[in-house]
């Protein structure tokens, strides 16, 4: 690609429940969704540049080694459930970007990765549900990465540090995930307390002064405050690695932050 390109941040955002920002909010919360609706919804606006291609790794794709998306027009996996028939017609229609997949799988062998290909993969709502809002006319093309089934940290952030080239080349690399994701206690009081508490060790962490300090202490998360509390199972943070591995010695700064039913919720920009 050319060498004009400004170099993209990475980003780690929030993704809501189900379609939760295509549906009437619940009762007695009638704003529960609407400051991070507003954040997605602006999240291009901040951009140095637009993107070529957004490289977007969700929470709900897991495969043994890391996988990528090669369809060239993925339709819609609509992967939550119990929710209203019309969340079932949404589209997203923006086309796939096996052209990248190349270079990815190029970047990732240098740093010891074996990549999968899947040519019959849709996508997820971790996937569809942020970018209706961030990139409503659904016109950039979007190349998947799957999570690891190991959840392993520092692999993921490995990973992330293994991409970090695409930045230089009009790719957005977005991890769509949440920072707090406990559904056992999040609408109710219970945890709000230990939420804060680790919303602000995980601030912290992402925003470091020193990115070798920041990944190492990513890397041993479960350490953190209220780990377990906050992620019983890790695959909505992990999201956060890969985008921390891609900053390379790009600091990151937290970008949003709110409360859903007394719970904590960041997103962080690296770059």
């Amino acid at each position: 690609m050319g060498c004009m390109n400004v170099r993209s941040p990475t980003l780690y955002i929030p993704h809501g429940g189900g379609p939760c920002f295509f549906m009437d909010p619940p009762p007695g919360a009638p704003h529960l969704w609407d400051r991070m609706g507003d954040y997605l919804r602006n999240l291009a606006t901040d951009l140095p540049e637009r993107p070529k291609v957004l490289l977007v790794v969700s929470a709900h794709w897991e495969t043994p080694g890391p996988t990528l998306n090669v369809a060239a027009d993925p339709g819609m996996f609509y992967d939550y459930y119990g929710f209203p028939e019309h969340t079932y017609r949404l589209q997203y229609p923006a086309p796939g970007a096996p052209n990248l997949v190349p270079r990815v799988q190029a970047l990732m062998a240098d740093a010891g990765f074996d990549v999968d290909l899947d040519g019959a993969r849709d996508y997820d709502h971790g996937v569809f549900i942020p970018l209706m809002l961030a990139f409503p006319e659904a016109d950039v093309p979007i190349l998947q990465l799957s999570l690891r089934q190991d959840l392993d940290p520092a692999a993921h952030l490995a990973i992330g540090r293994a991409l970090a080239p695409l930045r230089n080349e009009g790719v957005l690399i977005i991890g769509s995930g949440m920072s707090f994701h406990n559904l056992r206690t999040l609408l109710g009081p219970q945890g709000d307390a230990q939420s804060e508490v680790f919303d602000a060790w995980l601030t912290q962490a992402a925003t470091a002064g020193d990115p070798a300090q920041r990944d190492l202490a990513l890397s041993q998360w479960k350490q953190a405050p209220h780990a377990r509390e906050a992620h019983p199972r890790e695959e909505h943070l992990l999201p956060l690695m890969i985008a921390a591995g891609a900053a390379g010695t790009d600091l990151g700064r937290r970008t949003y932050s709110d409360h859903l039913g007394g719970k904590a919720v960041s997103a962080y920009r690296f770059g």
